[in-house]
């Protein structure tokens, strides 16, 4: 049986999907657009110890939903990065900071199998070949 922890889904539904709203100061928001890689550690509950996901940006913001999974947040222009993920009976929420190439923080969730809590890091693939 898969477990869904907290933590893992809404963390990979952050930044692994693309974002569907816009933010009132686009231009200021607008450079950490994009392509992420991002890696969820966990250090403590009953979460896997990582995952590496891929996503978007777009407008400074995050927001997606599908079924029961619901993702909000934002990069603010000084980069402080801020999430809230509900699915189903887990919810989480991670916090952090973003510069135009990089990111990190720490998250924390509770879900079925009990409370997780961990970092990430963010970074923009090398598009230098695109």
């Amino acid at each position: 049986m898969m477990r869904y922890t907290a933590g893992i889904i809404w963390l990979a539904a952050t930044l692994a999907m693309p974002t569907l709203t816009q933010a009132a100061d686009a231009r200021a928001t607008a450079k950490y657009d994009g392509p992420w890689s991002v890696v969820v550690y966990s250090s403590s509950g009953p979460c896997e110890a990582a995952q590496r996901f891929s996503g978007q940006i777009v407008n400074g913001q995050i927001s997606y939903a599908y079924g029961s999974l619901e993702v909000t947040g934002h990069v603010e222009p000084n980069g402080v990065t801020m999430v809230h993920v509900t699915y189903g009976t887990a919810h989480g929420e991670a916090h952090g900071h973003m510069t135009t190439m990089q990111g990190s923080g720490t998250w924390a969730g509770d879900g079925p199998d009990g409370r997780c809590a961990g970092t990430w890091s963010a970074t923009r693939p090398n598009t230098a070949s695109q």
